[in-house]
């Protein structure tokens, strides 16, 4: 399978596993969402150091990093990136406005997609403008019906665009990258742990049995889609990776509208429309552009050899 394709699939699972995340953290309900948040970041370490045991890696690698500055600095800002996006998740969910999450990842895609045309210099395609106009055009239907500026949404999509951008200067592969992540948060989030816990505000073994197992499942449920999206960002364009999130925002609206009951007027159901019209405006020109990118490589593979030219007659003495 192309690198490109590769990335397509790995970036398209990491948005569907995320999409899904939205069922996760209400059943965390008990907890306060920057408990979650820390356990988010405690046990995600310990899913990457798993990932890193599988995939026979071994640590001799990381201590140049940690060592290096230049390095470790936009590890480090990454770090800080997602933590915003974790919180801004959580607190959503947890406050039952699922839909002001989706909202969020509908918004991301756009300034993903400009984040990439204004500091990486990428160029859309005809079709691939049409499908950010109509991105556009529902964030605004959106924008307007929910009544106020939502904030919460601006926080989430501004973070995890940026964090996405960020990656692009981290010279580690996805699995490197993400533990090195999870290790910068981890003593943060293991010392607001501990004090939840010593000063009997936290939840972590006072709920029950299944409270704690999701804590500890949360690391799981947080460094798979993140594992996923890193290796997807160093194989395509942030153009692709920002019109591949609009599956995450999509699968929230059904979860909030199927399962949890919100309510969907006709405005949203207007700007879903739109956002549906836009992927399929996407898929198809990426399929046209593979289908022409194919047929460009068999013109070339079938061209015939060049004759070889008669050799030089020998100089005269």
């Amino acid at each position: 399978m192309p690198e490109s394709n590769r990335g397509v699939a790995l970036g398209a699972s990491a948005f569907i596993l995320w999409g899904f995340a939205a069922m996760y953290w209400p059943f965390l309900s008990a907890a306060e969402p920057a408990e979650i948040l820390a356990h988010r970041m405690v046990w995600a370490l310990g899913a990457m150091c798993l990932f890193l045991l599988l995939a026979r890696r071994g640590w001799a690698w990381l201590l140049p990093i940690l060592r290096s500055p230049r390095r470790l600095l936009p590890v480090a800002a990454a770090a800080v990136l997602i933590s915003l996006n974790w919180w801004g998740f959580i607190y959503s969910v947890s406050i039952t406005q699922t839909l002001q999450a989706s909202l969020a990842y509908f918004i991301n895609p756009l300034m993903t997609v400009c984040l990439g045309v204004v500091f990486f210099s990428e160029r859309l395609r005809a079709a691939q403008w049409v499908a950010v106009g109509l991105g556009a055009t529902a964030v605004v239907v959106m924008t307007v019906a929910y009544g106020s500026t939502p904030w919460l949404s601006l926080l989430m999509a501004s973070s995890f665009a940026a964090y996405g951008a960020v990656k692009k200067y981290v010279s580690l592969d996805g699995l490197q990258s993400l533990t090195v992540e999870t290790l910068v948060m981890f003593l943060p989030a293991l010392g607001y742990v501990v004090h939840l816990e010593v000063t009997g505000a936290g939840t972590t073994f006072s709920v029950s049995p299944g409270h704690t197992a999701l804590l500890i499942g949360g690391g799981f449920v947080t460094a798979l889609p993140l594992l996923l999206f890193g290796m997807a960002a160093r194989r395509v364009p942030l153009s692709v990776i920002g019109m591949l999130q609009f599956i995450a925002p999509t699968m929230m609206f059904l979860i909030g509208w199927l399962l949890q009951g919100e309510e969907m007027p006709l405005s949203r159901w207007v700007g879903f429309g739109f956002v549906w019209l836009a992927v399929c405006v996407f898929a198809y020109d990426q399929v046209r552009s593979s289908r022409r990118r194919a047929a460009e490589r068999a013109a070339v593979t079938d061209l015939p050899d060049a004759p070889t030219p008669p050799p030089s007659p020998a100089p005269r003495e």
